[in-house]
């Protein structure tokens, strides 16, 4: 089946590749996101969110945030004002791993930074953490909600072994690698609400997911300008697409269809996360937000018929800050 007939159909595609049966099939097409009218001055210094006793570090999280994750900083502002701080040097925290892999010319010396923030992370929880912006606010979170430890290492873990310019094997090895991303985020997230809840924890499970899977979708055209391609190799065969399809930007039939089933399974786990929407604590749902941006991005990819290299895929949402907002005010994820 042609990807041009997938886009108003959206069946079970992706239920003929080995090993996808974990979620449903999706039954429905996807809900349109509303059109909302564009905010006016959605955007806020950081001298405002961080506010007058702000420290120096606090400020330098708020920064790295608004420049390299700008929907996680989104997010951030909505949670309550006394988890705020904390969820921003969290998310900072990822920020400064997720940019080592592109900011190094060497795997050594990417071990070697890596290797850096275990001993920071080992440090934080001696109560002697090193003089580094993220480091010192990392700390201060760790001391004040009692974070797990072993949810950070995890992160850092799992980005080491991503140091390897290599395709994941298949949909299961890109969502391991969500689950101990950004899964291990939102279990952070949820201890910095005060949130133990089995339902919840399910929830961010599938989020976290979700948010890899659409993460590699939404770089791979970056990616393929460095020659590079990350999209499960199993699915790429199913197709007969090989990694210089990508490369060449190509927008046959076989390389949509490709992104459709990688979509398919995001979509997928997104649905399964909202299916908990009863059982999950309502002080849980700020810390799933993130599902709004993921939501869009998805919608989007479906408009132009998986085409992955599409110009408005590489477009800012300028109505994200008010879909948040209502999102929020609504107590929906």
């Amino acid at each position: 089946m042609a990807a041009s007939t997938l886009g108003s159909a959206w069946g079970p595609l992706w239920l003929r590749v080995p090993g996808l049966c974990c979620c449903r099939p999706l039954r429905d097409p996807w809900a349109r996101a509303r059109r909302l009218p564009e905010p006016a001055g959605s955007g806020r210094s950081v001298a405002a969110v961080s506010g007058p006793g702000a420290s120096g570090t606090d400020r330098y999280c708020l920064e790295l945030l608004r420049k390299r994750d700008y929907e996680g900083y989104l997010c951030s502002l909505l949670l309550p004002a006394e988890s705020r701080s904390s969820a921003f040097a969290l998310r900072a925290f990822n920020v400064e791993l997720a940019q080592v892999k592109d900011s190094v010319s060497e795997k050594t010396i990417g071990l070697m930074r890596m290797q850096f923030w275990k001993k920071t992370v080992d440090d934080i929880y001696r109560d002697s953490p090193p003089h580094q912006p993220v480091a010192i606010e990392l700390w201060k979170a760790v001391k004040r909600h009692n974070l797990t430890k072993r949810w950070l290492m995890k992160i850092i873990d799992e980005r080491e072994k991503n140091l390897d310019d290599k395709a994941y094997h298949n949909i299961q090895e890109l969502e391991n690698y969500a689950e101990n991303t950004q899964s291990s985020l939102l279990y952070l997230t949820l201890e910095i609400l005060g949130i133990k809840d089995l339902h919840a924890d399910h929830a961010a499970s599938h989020i976290g997911k979700a948010q890899g899977i659409v993460t590699c979708l939404r770089a791979t055209p970056y990616h393929g300008s460095r020659r590079r391609v990350f999209l499960p190799m199993d699915i790429c065969m199913l197709h007969g697409v090989s990694q210089e399809d990508f490369l060449r930007k190509s927008q046959d039939k076989n390389v949509r269809d490709v992104v459709y089933d990688v979509a398919s399974q995001a979509h997928s786990h997104l649905k399964h996360a909202r299916s908990f929407h009863k059982s999950v604590p309502v002080k849980a749902f700020p810390a799933f937000l993130q599902t709004v941006a993921l939501e869009d991005y998805l919608r989007k990819i479906q408009q132009v018929d998986f085409d992955i290299f599409h110009p408005s895929l590489q477009q800012k949402n300028t109505l994200l800050p008010l879909s948040l907002y209502i999102r929020s005010w609504r107590k929906r994820y």
